[in-house]
């Protein structure tokens, strides 16, 4: 297994998964990945319209028997100055009205997603994460509390060549119902020079252990220089 993506493979179930870091050469970058158990989550597949990456659907009907509210939604957006926002629901939407020169990635998320709460889908109650790449990176998660009240939880992430830090809605045990993400973000290393090399190697990483359910659905990857250049890679399971 990669390398960089090692932490990954002990994921059964990650649900999605944000990804921020820096490439050995410097460039920002960014991955978000999905997985998904029920035919309307596996239903699915991620689209690049200009400088944004929708979550679509790929069968109607199967998206139909879930919750199409929290199942299709722009994953990744590219705002002003090139700033990056991502998400695994629709509060994408509102992390680039916060774009603001001199405020910190960590201001962003907070004055962004002060109205959203985890997901109402009992009894999992997924977690929100988000992130955003503006004058430096940070990643956020809003999760279910133990007397049920609402967890905000944002941290910062270092630019380091070579490394990044992830986040993801689950723990990473296929139970039911699924446990949340804890605790910091995990270190990763970031082992690869374009996003087509990140993105193979995230969809590889999630490859389910012999005998086990393949709940993959879609990865992309997305990389800026220093320049403002973006560059994107998507892999989808189904078409």
């Amino acid at each position: 297994m990669e390398k960089g993506i090692g932490p990954v493979s002990q994921m059964e179930y990650p649900g999605r998964i944000i990804i921020l870091g820096t490439s050995p050469a410097g460039d920002d970058v960014i991955m978000y990945a999905v997985t998904g158990r029920s035919p309307s989550s596996q239903a699915r597949r991620l689209v690049k319209e200009k400088r944004t990456v929708y979550v679509k659907p790929t069968d109607e009907s199967a998206l139909q028997s879930g919750n199409p509210d929290l199942l299709i939604y722009p994953a990744i957006i590219v705002g002003k100055w090139k700033w990056i926002a991502v998400s695994n629901g629709k509060q994408t939407d509102d992390i680039p009205l916060h774009f603001k020169k001199g405020a910190s990635p960590v201001a962003v998320l907070g004055n962004a997603l002060g109205k959203w709460d985890f997901e109402p889908d009992a009894p999992n109650y997924t977690p929100r994460i988000s992130g955003c790449v503006c004058d430096g990176a940070a990643l956020s998660i809003i999760r279910r509390a133990p007397d049920g009240g609402v967890s905000r939880s944002y941290f910062e992430v270092p630019k380091a060549p070579g490394r990044g830090r992830l986040i993801a809605t689950y723990a990473g045990l296929n139970a039911d119902p699924l446990p949340s993400f804890n605790g910091e973000p995990v270190e990763i290393d970031i082992d690869f020079a374009t996003p087509r090399e990140s993105a193979a190697a995230l969809y590889k990483a999630l490859t389910p252990a012999k005998g086990g359910d393949d709940f993959r659905v879609a990865v992309v990857a997305l990389y800026r220089d220093s320049s403002g250049r973006l560059k994107f890679a998507l892999k989808n399971r189904h078409k």
